[in-house]
């Protein structure tokens, strides 16, 4: 971050990654400035700047304000397009700009302190490619020309919807408020669009000028580009001057005398009176303006890096007069090897600009910058400074192919290249060899690090160390290719180069160092493998088989009684469990068809359609076919529960209110429609009826000594609910922990919602969970977001001691929306050790809500599955728990409460919630998101099948229903159609902008704004547009990137993805057709180049079904970033005219090829291409059964719905046929 402290009245700061500015007003006087520039925006195409801002002071007055200005090709600044002066807290606003060659924007922060004490802040600045959320950003502005004394009406057209409380004006260039063109009239064409008109009356001269348009909503403001105004006056040859006495007049004459080494400037001054004689006096004023001293030799700072130079430079400190001009020059190196003839030349700023980025620079070079300032009579004398550039490490030569030019058990041959210097030279090459050891965890990341610190054979075992030196050897011994032996046995430079052993499997690397200025630079390349040496077992005695056959035949025998005895008795189990399964498939599926039935789209569509969705469920109303007994049977399966120990039932811990009554599950969608249309009782009404803030007494989290111990001074404990430590002797209130208890359903005290834990809490957080025998924690934030520290890491990564409880990590477990971690806990003095599961949901984005409930439902069902019956509370938290905590406990309630008793009562379960802790639930947002949440798990039930029963139920989900003609699965397929998500024009804005709509095949298949991935090398003036959506696979997410087959002029944006994304596999699903526009992407031999995208192709092998083609791919604008192995999986077994591949089993081969490369290449992390036609049916069938493998592997069980599920809320048409999905 940037830390601003005034030690002068004006700060500058040109933004290159830092995106945060703080600024302490205390002990400033009113009216000092600091500023922060973003850099120049100069694409064609609109921005959106997103920040976050605070203003606030502990005496309540403002410290300042915070204005933002947009600067247009480096012009003068103008006047603010938004301000504030207050913001107890911290809040967001956007700023939307188009911008339009030729023109270049610069938007510019500033503080204007007001002599109170406070701070000001900016944080997160971010600036987006794509219009803002909820800003409106205007098209073009058309310059107008008019006549004088006619109307000037400017047109100010914007995309966004428009609110009458937002604030429209059209504004001159550097003009007060009061010069701004008036608003005559708004025209809305539709939600997304509107045109603002201004009208300049009898436009004059004085009128012309540059006038841009600006918008100001709740959300931040919109600002256009500058048109200008041409008032256009009648020309006159002869002007006549006409006097008539009497007249008091000061009529003034200008002189300008070039001559000498001044300017002067005269003014005569004549005085006229009626009735005198003409008396003429002259006044003679001299102004001088001579040229400047010297720019400070120790104001000239430059800031170094590899390639890059940042020269800083303060004003002479004889200005005498103003300064209009810098002039940095003669730049040149002191190597003279080095030719830089092109790099030398003038570089001129403005009087205001004192810095400059000097970039393509050479590394370890020295440069010599000459700064001289100029006023309007001529530049001042030079001054001098020499910087050096930063050496970079050495570049190394490829290495095709990892194969030693020999190999024996104990030696590995290999062929040494020299590497190239990049700023300083070679000084000496290393040879490190590395044993491979099996490792208890995963690959984090497959970046090589190179070996800084040698270590000897002999101090390897010592150190427990998987490397050791070889070799080392000066530069000057390898000035050519030439071969070198591992494992020789000889010495060099003091290192051994032991014989390998046999038994063991070795990486070697070859490493080169340059030493220079007190910096060293290394870079490494691997150039062979050694795998372990396999010994084929001795040939067994002839006279062994006998007696060895006879020996497995009794084996045999005894196997064969115990299988067949086994088999009579699941056999007989098996008749009972079917006839049981049948009797509950046929009652679980009854309720969820009649729903299924009454609506023919998705129930997020229905929810914005009312009357359709009413006369649906008057239709099909339920109410009266079943009783309360057989609601409950049927409802019992729709969600996922889990078998508690029995217990005897309690009352329910709140009592159903007559006003609000529970919902029956099959009367939630036609609740959740009414309440989301109702314009007189809604979801806001309802919300807004729960009592707000403090509802009960809180003496023991007011008190001094437990302040400390609330995050939030308004989010603290109840007395009448709160968890009670034990005290420890000699503390006061050591008892006091930021948590209450929760009834859950039928569970007294079933849950603790609290607090992130914050530094100071953790050793009561982990007394806690010891004392309440816990041993699930349930954890619903991230430890920063959006700048802000949320909760305080309070576990280890191996194992940490918090006073006399003692942390061990056993286990992670990472997935694509959540983290299950296993500790294992130990208290002083207690003679057991529990194992205690932590449950992070990581889906939960920023601001607001999950944007689809699919994730977090399925976090609740892992938290159930794995919880121990009889355990303690489950332990929720988010950062204040409150909000997002609330969520979770009353979504878990609701589906214990639906699976029992067919019915759901949020309302009541929030407000009994707010009972026992305040604030619980948060937002409106948040309760709407809990019914949603609800409605899909009631609609889409538990879909998950153990691995053990994956072929008998896939068997009864096929069978056809004898009196509907259809089956299980096809209902399920067709639930899963209703509960897809649909598009809306608002979701794809950025894929229909009309730059983008060449880049599209179908205009029907585009991806929404929040999964694309953006492109980010630059290719000249393409845009960061393509037709691509992130997925999330099983374990980690946005590891599939699905996508269209590349178009004739979307090939090099292909290739840009591949490239920025870090991709290592593509998966090609359709044919080469260029009658559909289809072209073959690659080369077949040789290198081609996209853009800045460099394509060679390696290899290729074609087994059965599968052509695989591996690439090297790189940028060749950034050689330094190196290059990436792709391989390209070409599926031929799936021709157009079939709706599935020809063979199950080749599809399954391909899967697995693809998921063997992933974990050999890049440890798993790369990410994987998936493309057919339109990126659609085929690709999410390939992304699909991926995930179900995944699934199959760490969870042994199977959940197709869920899978496909997660893949339609990104994009809806992933897995569109029936026979597709299963």
């Amino acid at each position: 971050f940037i830390f601003l402290s005034f030690s002068i009245c004006k700060i500058r700061i040109l933004i290159f990654t830092s995106s945060f500015m703080l600024v302490n007003t205390s002990g400033r006087f009113a009216g000092q400035k600091a500023h922060l520039l973003l850099p120049h925006l100069k694409e064609n195409d609109t921005h959106c700047i997103d920040f976050h801002y605070y203003v606030a002071s502990k005496s309540g007055s403002s410290p300042g304000i915070l204005n933002v200005y947009v600067k247009v090709n480096d012009g003068p600044i103008g006047n603010p397009v938004w301000n504030t002066s207050t913001a107890g807290t911290w809040n967001r606003a956007e700023l939307a700009i188009s911008t339009f060659w030729p023109h270049f924007y610069q938007v510019v922060f500033e503080v204007v302190t007001s002599g109170h004490p406070g701070y000001v802040a900016i944080d997160e600045v971010k600036v987006l490619g794509h219009p803002c959320t909820k800003t409106p950003h205007f098209l073009r502005l058309q310059s107008v020309e008019v006549n004088a004394g006619q109307f000037a009406t400017f047109q100010c057209t914007a995309n966004g919807k428009f609110s009458s409380s937002d604030r429209l004006w059209d504004r001159r260039n550097g003009s007060n408020s009061n010069r701004d063109a008036p608003l005559k009239n708004i025209k809305v064409f539709n939600v997304r669009r509107f045109v603002a008109l201004f009208n300049v009356v009898n436009a004059t001269k004085r009128d012309a000028g540059n006038y841009r348009c600006m918008i100001r909503t709740e959300g931040g403001v919109g600002v256009s580009n500058y048109a200008e105004l041409i008032v256009k006056g009648i020309s006159q040859k002869k002007q006549y001057l006409h006097l008539c006495l009497p007249l008091n007049l000061i009529p003034m004459s200008y002189r300008r005398d070039n001559n000498g080494s001044t300017k002067t400037h005269t003014h005569k001054y004549h005085t006229v009176s009626p009735s005198e004689t003409f008396l003429k006096t002259a006044f003679f004023l001299f102004f001088y303006t001579l040229v400047p001293s010297a720019v400070p030799l120790e104001s000239i700072q430059g800031s170094t890096f590899e390639e890059k130079i940042f020269l800083q430079w303060r004003e002479p400190a004889q200005t005498y007069g103003v300064i209009t001009l810098y002039e940095v020059s003669s730049i040149f190196s002191f190597d003279p090897e080095i030719d830089l003839s092109n790099q030398s030349g003038r570089v001129s700023k403005l009087g205001n600009e004192t810095h400059y980025l000097f970039f393509g620079l050479y590394p370890g070079t020295t440069y010599s910058f000459t700064i001289r300032a100029s006023t309007a009579k001529g530049f001042g004398p030079p001054i001098t400074n020499q910087f050096t550039t930063k050496i970079s490490a050495p570049s190394m030569p490829p290495y095709e192919l990892e194969t030693p030019l020999n190999q024996t058990d104990s030696t590995v041959t290999v062929l040494l290249k020299p590497a190239q210097s990049r700023g300083a030279p070679v000084s000496v090459y290393q040879i490190v060899v590395e044993e491979e050891r099996p490792r208890r965890t995963k690959k984090t990341t497959e970046i090589l690090k190179c070996y800084p610190v040698p270590i000897h054979f002999q101090n390897a075992s010592l150190l427990n160390s998987q490397y050791y030196f070889a070799a080392e050897f000066p530069a000057n011994g390898l000035q050519a290719a030439q071969p070198f032996t591992i494992g020789d046995n000889k010495t060099y430079s003091g290192f051994w180069n032991t014989p390998l052993l046999p038994h063991k499997s070795y990486s070697i690397y070859f490493q080169a160092a340059s030493r220079a200025n007190g910096e060293t630079k290394i870079d490494c390349v691997r150039v062979a493998t050694k795998g372990a040496a396999t010994r084929k077992p001795d040939p067994e005695p002839e006279k062994q088989t006998d007696h060895t056959v006879k020996i497995a035949g009794v084996i045999a025998g005894i196997l064969l009684f115990v299988i067949i005895f086994l088999g009579v008795v699941l056999v007989m189990k098996k008749r009972k469990l079917a006839k049981k399964r049948k009797e509950t498939l046929s009652s679980t599926r009854q309720e969820m068809t009649v729903m299924v039935n009454s609506m023919d789209k998705s129930y997020t569509e229905q929810g914005t359609n009312c009357d359709e969705a009413f006369s649906f469920m008057d239709t099909h109303n339920l109410n009266g076919r079943y009783e309360t007994h057989t609601m409950v049977s049927d409802t019992s399966s729709l969600v996922q529960s889990h078998t508690y120990k029995k217990r005897d039932p309690v009352d329910v811990p709140y009592q159903t209110g007559q006003l609000h009554p529970a919902i029956r599950v099959a009367d939630l969608l036609q609740h959740i429609t009414q309440m989301k249309c109702a314009e007189g009782y809604g979801f806001k009404e309802e919300y807004e009826s729960f009592f707000e803030g403090q509802s009960a007494p809180w003496d023991s989290a007011k008190k001094d000594e437990n302040r400390m111990k609330n995050r939030y001074g308004n989010i603290i404990a109840y007395d009448h609910s709160r968890v009670r430590l034990q005290p420890i002797e000699g503390e006061t209130s050591s008892d006091y922990i930021n948590g209450n208890y929760i009834d859950g359903y039928h569970r007294p005290n079933h849950y603790i919602a609290t607090q992130g834990p914050m530094q100071e809490t953790i050793y009561d957080f982990w007394r806690m969970v010891w004392h309440e025998n816990t041993a699930s924690i349930i954890m619903v934030t991230n430890l920063v977001e959006v700048g802000r520290v949320k909760c305080c890491k309070y576990w280890p990564d191996d194992t940490e001691i918090y006073k006399d409880i003692k942390v061990t990590l056993i286990e992670t477990e990472l997935l694509a929306e959540y983290v299950i971690r296993t500790f294992a806990v130990e208290k002083r003095g207690a003679h057991e050790i529990r194992e205690i599961r932590q449950f992070h949901f990581t889906g939960w984005p920023d601001h607001g809500v999950p944007y689809h409930a699919t994730g977090l439902l399925g976090f609740v069902r892992q938290v159930k599955s794995k919880s121990p019956p009889n355990a303690g509370p489950l332990v929720v938290h988010c950062s204040a728990g409150a909000g997002r905590t609330g969520c979770f406990i009353v979504i878990d309630i609701m589906l214990d409460m639906a699976e029992r008793e067919g019915v759901v009562d949020i309302y009541n379960c929030v407000r009994e919630l707010r009972s026992r802790r305040v604030n619980m639930v948060q937002t409106e947002e948040q309760y709407v998101f809990i019914h949603d949440a609800i409605l899909e798990a009631c609609l889409c039930g538990d879909t998950s099948i153990p691995a053990s029963q994956v072929r008998s139920v896939y068997y009864e989900m096929n069978k056809l229903d004898p009196q509907t003609n259809s089956s299980q699965i096809k209902e399920e397929f067709r639930t899963l159609n209703m509960v897809t998500p649909t598009l809306r024009v608002e979701d794809c804005s950025i894929a229909l902008l009309p730059r983008n709509h060449e880049k599209n095949r179908c205009m029907d298949v585009l991806p929404p704004d929040r999964c694309l991935p953006f492109l980010i090398t630059i290719d000249g003036e393409s845009s960061n547009y393509i037709n691509a959506a992130l997925m999330d696979s099983y374990k980690q997410p946005s590891a599939f990137i699905v996508t269209q087959h590349p178009l004739p002029n979307t090939v090099k944006d292909f290739w840009r993805l591949v490239l920025d994304y870090h991709c290592t596999s593509i998966v090609m699903l359709n044919d080469v057709d260029p009658a559909q526009l289809c072209p073959q992407y690659w080369p077949e031999n040789g290198v081609h180049r996209h853009g800045p995208i460099q394509v060679e192709f390696v290899s290729a092998d074609l087994e059965e079904d599968i052509i695989s083609r591996i690439f090297r791919i790189y940028n060749a604008a950034r050689p330094q970033d190196g290059y990436r192995m792709v391989q390209q999986f070409q599926f031929l077994g799936w021709p157009m005219y079939r709706d599935t591949p020809v063979s199950k089993r080749s599809f399954l081969k391909l899967i697995r090829q693809v998921e063997k490369w992933q974990e050999e290449y890049n440890g798993g992390e790369g990410r994987t291409v998936v493309h057919c036609l339109n990126g659609g049916g085929r690709s999410g069938t390939f992304c699909a059964i991926s995930i179900v493998c995944e699934m199959l592997q760490h969870q042994r069980a199977v959940d197709v719905f869920h899978a496909v599920k997660t893949l339609r809320n990104n994009k809806p048409n992933m897995v569109d046929l029936l026979v597709g999905a299963f």
